[in-house]
């Protein structure tokens, strides 16, 4: 072979060895392009899942049940895990009425400044129970031992009872609505105000006067953001039943969440037997 031939062989391979490494610098860019575009779409699709912005939910979401009758136009305010007491929330919330450490229960102060907040929860810690809590003025256990009344006014009684003492409504499901939006909560504490008001509960009364306008129902930051409510605004709510919940943000979080306990395969017998025999099979 001449001295020509070895030259353009030589010119020839310098020219495959430069596309070979031009094909392998342009497919490790495109690999990583592709890894950050794969990166950015998780990302996204994490913060579309977290997001507490679901579609609207309308009025005729609300179950329509005989057995739990819609209470309408009813006066609602604002309390907090960790909420200290002021002149029209006299009793502080680091306890409720059936949890004396419900606020290590709950796994921290549920700040209700909404900068504080982030995808309906306090932005400092995961909450170890529902967020999306509400409080009722009725208990049905009283010292120890269960109210008299409980068993014939709680629709629910039967199913539930297990003990003289132990409170079958704590955890029990309720459906808030205000404007065009519908949110799920779970019962956890009394009041406002009173404890022993079971005729506006579980019958047909009005709730009776008192320093918050006649207010009948106390809702958490998490229910509040998520309907778009002020301070103190004016829901329609009702009992229902597990089944009827659908999902959403109120599913997400708990050890005392009904959604939470199933998808880990608890015994909701054992684990939450409130809710056991109206959970979805």
């Amino acid at each position: 072979m001449g001295h020509n031939s070895e030259l353009q062989v030589m010119a020839y391979l310098r020219i495959l060895l430069i596309l070979a490494v031009f094909a392998f610098v342009q497919a490790s860019a495109f690999a990583a392009v592709s890894s950050d575009f794969e990166k950015m779409a998780l990302a996204l699709r994490e913060k579309a899942i977290l997001k507490l912005e679901p579609p609207v939910v309308s009025s005729a979401a609300i179950p329509v049940s005989n057995r739990y009758p819609l209470k309408r136009n009813i006066v609602t305010t604002v309390f907090w895990v960790g909420e200290r007491p002021t002149r029209n929330n006299p009793v502080p919330n680091t306890k409720s009425s059936w949890d004396p450490q419900w606020h290590r229960s709950f796994g921290g102060f549920d700040d209700p400044d909404p900068g504080a907040r982030r995808n309906g929860i306090a932005k400092n810690f995961i909450p170890r129970q529902n967020p999306f809590y509400i409080a009722l003025p009725y208990n049905d256990v009283t010292h120890g031992t269960t109210k008299p009344e409980s068993r014939k006014v709680i629709p629910w009684f039967r199913d539930a009872f297990e003990k003289v003492g132990q409170s079958v409504c704590k955890g029990r499901w309720v459906a808030i609505q205000h404007g065009g939006r519908v949110a799920y909560a779970q019962w956890e504490d009394c009041g406002p105000f009173r404890t022993d008001h079971w005729q506006y509960v579980f019958g047909n009364d009005r709730p009776r006067p008192n320093l918050n306008q006649g207010a009948g129902l106390d809702v958490s930051p998490a229910v509040r953001d998520y309907l778009g409510m002020n301070g103190k605004d004016v829901c329609d709510w009702k009992f229902v039943d597990a089944r009827e919940v659908p999902p959403g943000p109120w599913t997400r979080y708990g050890d005392n969440n009904t959604f939470v306990l199933k998808q880990r395969g608890e015994n909701l017998n054992v684990a939450d037997r409130n809710n056991a025999l109206s959970a979805p099979r």
